[in-house]
Parts: C-alpha cells; sequence; structure tokens
C-alpha cells in the first residue's frame, strides 16, 4: 500500500510538473514488474543481474539527464527528473540498489566532460545502454573523506601512464567494466591530482570483494592497481586538475544523497503505516494510540524539511547558484532525517522489522552508507563551518 504523502511533496512543490509525474509513474511501474519480485534474492546473492541495467535503459531509467548525441536522454530533462527516478527506486527499501544501478550518474561524468571523442562514443554508448557498468573510485585504504591526501599514484612513461596503488570501498567495485580513478599525478595535496579512466582486465588490475553490515544488493570491493599500463587519452582532462572536478561532481552526488534519504525515510513511514493499521495492540488497531500518531508527525516534519531544503538545492545548482555549505549541511540533516524515521519505523513495527524482507529492516542497515557517502558527516559538519566563516 503506497499512501497519499508518498506523492504529495511533488505535487505541493513549484519545481515538478506533469512530466516528473509522468516519469514516477514510468518507474513505478518498472520497480514493481522487474525488481520487487526478485529484491530479496537479489539482496541474499549479493549483486543484482548485469541484465536489469539493460532493462532498466529500455524503460529510460539509465539514460536521464545525459546527452542524446551519446544515447542519453536529455530533451525536457532536469535534476529533478532524476530525483524522480530515485525516488521510485526507493520504495524497494534497497538503497544498494541505486548505487548499483546508477553509478554511471557520477563515473561516466568525467568521461563525457574531458574523454576523447573516441571514449565518448564508445564507452558512453555502452553504459548508456545498459550493456555495461561503471565505478567511482576515489576512497583508499589510507583515508576516507580528505580527497586531497590521495596516494596512489600515475606516472608518465613515454606515450603511457603507469598506475599503482589501490582503492576500497567501491561500490560495483567486482561487478563494473570501467572505473574512473582519482590518482595523483604532481605534488601533495589538491593540485596533484588528475582523472584516469581504467578498463577491467587490463594487466595488473585485481579485485577483492568486500563483505558489509548493508548495501547486500550492491557489490563492494577494494581495488589494486600494480603497474596498470594506461593510454595517454585515458588521462580525463588536463594533468592535476582531477580535483576540483572530482568535487563538483561530489557535489551531484551529495545533492542526489540528500534527496534519496527523503525517499527511503518515505518509504519506510509508509510500510510503518500499514503496518501500523493492521496491527491489533489492547483491543485496537496500533494507529489509534495517540504516541504512534505523533510518531508519524514527527517524522513527516523532518522529512518534509529535508526534502524542501534538498529541492531549493538542486534548484540553485541548476541556475548556478549553490551553496557548497549549505549542500553539506543538507546532506547531514538528510541523513540524519534517514537515521531517525528508520528508527522509529523499526521500533513502530517491533519485531517485524527485525527480519529479513522488510522494508524497513533494510532501511535500517543500510542508514550508514548514506552519512559517509560523498563525504562523511563530520567533514561535512567541518566544511560547512569553514564555508560560513567560522574559523
Amino acid at each position: 500500500m503506497t499512501i497519499h504523502f508518498f506523492d504529495a511533496w511533488r505535487k505541493n512543490s513549484p519545481y515538478y510538473n506533469d512530466s516528473h509525474e509522468e516519469l514516477a509513474q514510468t518507474v513505478r511501474r518498472f520497480v514493481d514488474k522487474e525488481i520487487m519480485p526478485h529484491i530479496e534474492k537479489w539482496e541474499q546473492a549479493g549483486e543484482i543481474p548485469r541484465e536489469l541495467s539493460q532493462r532498466a535503459a529500455e524503460v529510460g531509467i539509465i539514460q536521464l539527464g545525459f546527452p542524446e548525441e551519446y544515447g542519453g536522454i536529455s530533451e525536457g530533462v532536469d535534476a529533478f527528473h532524476a530525483i524522480v527516478a530515485a525516488n521510485e527506486l526507493a520504495q524497494t527499501g534497497a538503497s544498494g540498489l541505486l548505487g548499483a544501478l546508477m553509478m554511471h550518474g557520477v563515473a561516466l561524468v568525467p568521461i563525457l566532460k574531458f574523454g576523447s571523442e573516441e571514449l565518448k562514443r564508445r564507452i558512453a554508448r555502452q553504459v548508456l545502454a545498459g550493456q555495461k557498468i561503471m565505478a567511482m573510485c576515489l576512497t583508499e585504504p589510507s583515508g576516507g573523506s580528505d580527497l586531497a591526501a590521495v596516494k596512489t599514484r600515475a606516472e608518465k612513461k613515454g606515450d603511457r601512464w603507469v598506475l599503482n596503488g589501490s582503492k576500497t570501498f567501491i561500490t560495483s567495485g567486482m561487478r563494473a567494466d570501467y572505473y574512473t580513478v582519482v590518482a595523483r599525478t604532481g605534488g601533495p595535496g589538491a593540485n596533484g591530482l588528475s582523472l584516469f579512466l581504467v578498463e577491467k582486465g587490463m594487466p595488473g588490475f585485481t579485485q577483492t570483494k568486500l563483505d558489509k553490515m548493508g548495501w547486500h544488493i550492491s557489490d563492494t570491493a577494494t581495488i589494486y592497481f600494480d603497474n596498470v599500463e594506461l593510454p595517454a587519452d585515458y588521462l580525463l582532462g588536463p594533468q592535476d586538475t582531477g580535483f576540483m572536478a572530482t568535487v563538483k561532481n561530489l557535489n551531484n552526488e551529495r545533492a542526489g544523497l540528500a534527496a534519496g534519504c527523503c525517499a527511503f525515510s518515505r518509504a519506510a513511514v509508509s510500510e510503518a503505516f500499514e503496518w501500523a493499521q493492521q496491527r491489533e495492540t489492547f483491543g485496537k488497531a496500533l494507529i489509534k494510540n495517540q504516541v504512534i500518531r505523533h510518531k508519524f508527525s514527527e517524522m513527516m516534519l523532518r522529512i518534509n524539511a529535508s526534502q524542501a531544503y534538498a529541492d531549493q538545492l538542486v534548484w540553485a545548482m541548476m541556475h548556478d547558484k549553490l551553496d557548497v555549505g549549505a549542500l553539506a549541511l543538507c546532506k547531514v540533516q538528510a541523513t540524519r532525517t534517514l537515521e531517525f524515521v528508520a528508527r522509529e519505523c523499526a521500533h513502530i513495527m517491533g519485531g517485524a522489522s527485525y527480519i529479513r524482507g522488510c522494508k524497513t529492516e533494510r532501511i535500517y542497515r543500510d542508514v550508514l552508507p548514506h552519512a559517509i557517502g560523498g563525504g562523511a558527516e563530520g567533514i561535512m559538519l567541518d566544511f560547512a563551518a569553514r564555508d560560513m566563516g567560522f574559523v
């Protein structure tokens, strides 16, 4: 049962129109047919089938917002279409699904912006058709959110680059065909970083699968580069300019994470509300207890505030008016909202929320990747404080 508030945020917002609603219904039908019947099986398997990307491309999900000349869908599409699509995918309760299915939304961008025409046409067309999978490689075993401290190094030798180092916590790290990698090509700090394309199967490229507390449906890996030789044109953009390109890409990821937290929060509330209507305690439906109704009100208060904050910042991003400090705070607020909502819904549902197959069970154990991904909470708070001048 999907109740009215799951869609109300769009109907009451100036940022969404009929085209967004039409997309929502398309993705909803796709989720009901292609994903929901299999979600627990994929959770147990630890990954989604590669064919799901192709089926998602057939209905236009994979291509959203990418240039038409490379197989994308951009005419009449804005950033809010991506939010709507993610919202519908969130009804599964499996947040790792978005990482497994949509990581190209981050990883493909540098290729389209900086890659050669040959790379764009070869790689983008395959990825946007759902035939190939991409991963983004930032985090290293020696450090997390501190991008400027990257140690993986690429050195120019003749007409090729030689890559050495490792990356960890890489979403789709086992399944991906193409990897966008941040590596050091210059001196220490932010100014010495560059972006590279790496292909699975290159000599010296290896992977180790990681088992996780959450995101069971999405494979995660540590990646190793041992003298991996890359063609000269696999350098994406000018040498030593990768930091700012990556930071801009991270802003898109943070906005998506914030909006996604709101979507998963609504999914948990929807399931908990259905439970509270049906569950009887002491001779009456659980929802008839005032304390339970107040829990729902408090959850919706936080979700609506976080969604409004995220939507406003997405609009600002679209119009080149983004306050990056505010975006950092928005991400923290949204992830804290998700954590609060997941806990409250689990308490409302009681033991049922602790059993595999329950949306709220998946959402609760998947809270942490939202808080860490795109920049951990402490990093975001300190970044915002510095941006606002509290130094």
